[in-house]
C-alpha cells in the first residue's frame, strides 16, 4: 500500500487507525507492507515513531493492543519527496519492488492518494511514466473526495486520472459509504420481503434526509469558504445515500450491477431550471452568538478566521428533489444539511401514506399519524419503525409507538472509522462502495444548476442562529407542501429541559413520540389572547415574550421554558398574547397527548402543577390534570 500524503491528517487520523483495526480483527494479510511518501523530511524510523505516537491518540478501540501494533508498524516504510519530482517515483518503484520481495505481495499494489485533488492527475501521470503499470499483479488507485468543485472540474479530473489508467483501476472513495448503517440500506431493502413491495409512489408519501452538524467550520474557514455545504455534503454523501435508498433492484450484488442502478437513479434526478432552483431550494448561513448584553460570544460564519466578511458561501441548504422515473414519480425527496445546528445527527426518514380514517368515524380517534421508517446513521446507529397502537382501556384511543433496533444491542463490533471496509474492499477488487466516473458526473449534473443560480443571485445572510434548527426558510419550503421536517429527538436532548430532566425512559419516549416541531420568526404571534388552548409549547431555542392588553412585555421565556399549558389543562381561552422575541425553535405538544402523558406519568403532572403555582399562583388539583377529556 503506497500512501501519497503519508504525513497528513487523513493518514494519521483515519487510514492508520483503519489499518490497525483490520490488523486487530485478523483482516490484514501477512503479505502486506505500507510505503509512505510526502514532503516531510522523515526516515522510515522517524515515520514509525510518529505513527506510533499518533495511533495512541486516534485509535478507536476500547483498549490499545501493543502487540498488534508492533506487528503492524514494523511493516511501515517511508521515502521523502515531492509529487512533481519524477526521480521520486523511480525511488518508489524500486522500494516497492524490494518490499514485494520481502513480504511476498505478488506484485500487487494499492496506491492511496491522501492528498488534495489537484495532485491526483499529476500522481497518476508520474506513476504511469515510472512504469508502475507494468507487472504481474493488480494495480488499484484510491482517490479521495472532493471529486471536483463543479461539473467542469469533475469532468477534467476524471479525464486526468483516466488518461493512463482504466476505470476499473480507479476507486473514488466516499468514507460515508463505509459506515455500517449506510451499507445496511442495501441489506435492509433487499433481504426483507415485507418492505420492497411498499417501496414506491403508491405507498410512500415523502422521504427526508437529514445531516446535522453541531460544530461550526472549526478553524477551516479557508477551505470551507471555497466549498459550502452543497459541495461538502449534499452532492456526494447525501446523493450516495439517496441512490442506495431509491435505486431499482439490481440483478445481483456484483459491484457493477449495483453501481449501474445507482447511476440510473442519479441520472433520473431532475435538472432544475433557475426558476425551479428558486422554488425548490433554499440556503442559509449561521450568524454570531450573542450574550444578554449583545456582545459576540461566538462569531458568525463571516467572522470566522480566513472567511470573506461578505461571503455568500452557504453553511446550510435544504432542497426538494424530484426523481423522474416510474417508481418515484410525484414523491418529494427532501434533503437538508448544515453546520452549527442544534445537534449532531444523520437520519433518513421514510414517511408512508396515512391509512384511511373513515373506519374510525364515531370513535374517539380524531386523526391518524403517518407510519415512519427511520434509519439512524450516526451517532446513534439503528432502525426504527413508528406506528399506531391502542392505548390500554375500555375506549378506542390510539397512541404513536415505535419498535427500535440498535446496532449496539444486537452486534458486538469494534468502532470502525469507515475506512476499514474501503481499504479491505479495494484490496479484494470489490468496487461496490466506490463511485464510478459516470456516478460522479451525474451527481454534479444535478448539483450544478444550484451552484449557478446561487452565484448569480444575492444572499440574505446570516439567516439562522447558532445551535438552532436552521433558517426558517427551510421550514417554509416543506410547509408549502403541507408537510414538516421530522426532528429526531433523543432522550439525551430532552433531559436538558428542566421539566423533563428526571423522567424515566418510558416517559421520555412518550413525550418524544408526541412532540411536533415549529419554527417562528421574530415578531410572529405564537398564541393569540382569547383563543381556546389546544397546544402546549416548549422553547427549544430562542425567546418569546408574554404581552399584556396594550402590548407591554410581562415576561420573557427562554430555552427550556414552557408556555400555553394552563389553557390546555383547563380548556379555557388564552389569557395573553405570546410573541416571538427572536427566531425560535419550538416543540409543540397537543392537548390529547398532553393529557394522556399527564395521566400516565404522575411525576410530570406534579412538575406542571408547580409551574402553574409559581407562574400563575394557581392551585390546580391532580384530578383536574389527569381527568379524561
Amino acid at each position: 500500500m503506497l500512501i501519497f500524503g503519508a504525513s497528513g491528517d487523513l493518514t494519521k487520523r483515519l487510514l492508520v487507525p483503519a489499518l490497525y483495526n483490520l490488523a486487530c480483527d485478523g483482516l490484514l494479510s501477512k503479505h502486506f507492507a505500507v510505503l509512505g511518501t510526502a514532503m516531510d523530511p522523515l526516515t522510515t524510523e522517524s515515520f514509525r515513531e510518529r505513527m506510533t505516537a499518533d495511533i495512541k491518540k486516534f485509535h478507536t478501540r476500547g483498549e490499545f493492543d501493543p502487540r498488534a501494533w508492533d506487528d503492524l508498524i514494523r511493516r511501515f516504510h517511508y521515502v521523502q519527496g515531492a509529487f512533481d519530482d519524477k526521480a521520486l517515483f523511480q525511488k518508489l518503484r524500486a522500494e516497492v519492488k524490494r518490499l514485494d520481495g520481502e513480504v511476498g505481495a505478488k506484485d500487487s499494489v494499492l496506491f492511496y492518494c491522501a492528498t488534495a485533488p489537484k495532485f491526483f492527475g499529476l500522481i497518476c501521470d508520474n506513476l504511469h511514466e515510472a512504469g508502475f503499470k507494468e507487472g504481474t499483479g493488480w494495480r488499484r488507485i484510491i482517490v479521495e473526495k472532493p471529486f471536483g468543485t463543479d461539473l467542469q472540474s469533475a469532468l477534467k479530473l476524471n479525464a486526468e486520472v483516466l488518461a493512463h489508467w482504466q476505470e476499473s483501476q480507479i476507486y473514488r472513495v466516499d468514507h460515508y459509504l463505509g459506515k455500517e448503517t449506510v451499507q445496511n440500506l442495501l441489506a435492509f431493502r433487499f433481504s426483507n420481503g415485507m418492505f420492497e413491495p411498499l417501496w414506491n409512489k403508491h405507498h410512500i408519501d415523502n422521504i427526508q434526509f437529514n445531516v446535522s452538524e453541531a460544530v461550526d467550520v472549526e478553524g477551516r474557514g479557508g477551505y470551507y469558504d471555497s466549498s459550502g455545504v452543497l459541495r461538502d455534503m449534499m452532492q456526494n454523501h447525501m446523493f450516495q445515500m439517496l441512490a442506495y435508498l431509491c435505486m431499482e433492484v439490481p440483478g445481483s450484488f456484483e459491484p457493477d450491477a449495483i453501481r449501474n442502478e445507482k447511476a440510473k437513479l442519479l441520472q433520473s434526478l431532475r435538472r432544475y431550471t433557475p426558476d425551479e432552483v428558486a422554488r425548490y431550494v433554499v440556503r442559509g448561513q449561521y450568524g454570531p452568538q450573542l450574550d444578554a448584553a449583545g456582545k459576540v460570544v461566538k462569531p458568525g460564519y463571516r467572522g470566522e478566521k480566513d472567511v470573506d466578511p461578505r461571503s455568500k458561501t452557504e453553511t446550510y441548504a435544504a432542497a426538494r428533489l424530484h426523481i423522474d422515473n416510474w417508481r418515484w414519480e410525484g414523491v418529494p425527496v427532501y434533503l437538508r444539511s448544515g453546520k452549527a445546528l442544534w445537534k449532531r445527527g444523520t437520519e433518513i426518514i421514510v414517511e408512508f401514506k396515512k391509512a384511511p380514517e373513515v373506519i374510525f368515524r364515531g370513535t374517539p380517534v380524531t386523526g391518524l399519524a403517518p407510519n415512519r421508517l427511520l434509519f439512524h446513521i450516526q451517532p446513534y446507529q439503528g432502525i426504527e419503525i413508528q406506528f399506531q397502537a391502542k392505548i390500554p382501556g375500555p375506549r378506542l384511543q390510539l397512541q404513536p409507538v415505535n419498535m427500535r433496533f440498535a446496532y449496539g444491542d444486537a452486534f458486538k463490533a469494534a468502532r470502525y472509522t469507515g475506512y476499514e471496509v474501503m481499504i479491505h474492499s479495494c484490496s479484494h477488487g470489490d468496487a461496490t462502495l466506490f463511485s464510478r466516473g459516470d456516478l460522479v458526473e451525474a451527481a454534479w449534473q444535478a448539483a450544478q444548476p444550484l451552484l449557478d443560480y446561487w452565484t448569480a443571485t444575492p444572499a440574505d445572510f446570516p439567516n439562522y442562529a447558532r445551535s438552532s434548527w436552521g433558517p426558517k426558510v427551510a421550514a417554509d419550503l416543506i410547509a408549502k407542501d403541507g408537510r414538516r421536517w421530522h426532528e429526531v429527538v433523543t432522550g439525551d436532548v430532552l433531559k436538558t429541559v428542566p421539566l423533563f430532566k428526571d423522567g424515566d425512559a418510558l416517559f421520555l419516549e412518550a413525550v418524544i413520540m408526541a412532540l411536533r416541531s415549529r419554527q417562528v420568526a421574530p415578531g410572529d404571534l405564537v398564541i393569540h389572547k382569547g383563543d381556546v388552548g389546544r397546544e402546549l409549547y416548549l422553547v427549544a431555542r430562542g425567546e418569546v415574550e408574554v404581552l399584556d392588553d396594550v402590548g407591554n412585555v410581562l415576561k420573557v421565556l427562554k430555552d427550556g421554558d414552557i408556555f400555553g399549558e394552563i389553557g390546555v389543562l383547563m380548556s379555557t381561552p388564552r389569557t395573553a398574547d405570546v410573541r416571538a422575541r427572536t427566531s425560535c425553535d419550538l416543540f409543540v405538544l397537543g392537548k390529547a397527548d398532553f393529557s394522556r402523558i399527564l395521566r400516565d406519568n404522575p411525576q410530570f403532572a406534579k412538575a406542571v402543577l408547580q409551574v402553574a403555582k409559581d407562574r400563575y399562583d394557581l392551585n390546580l388539583s391532580p384530578q383536574l390534570l389527569t381527568a379524561p377529556r
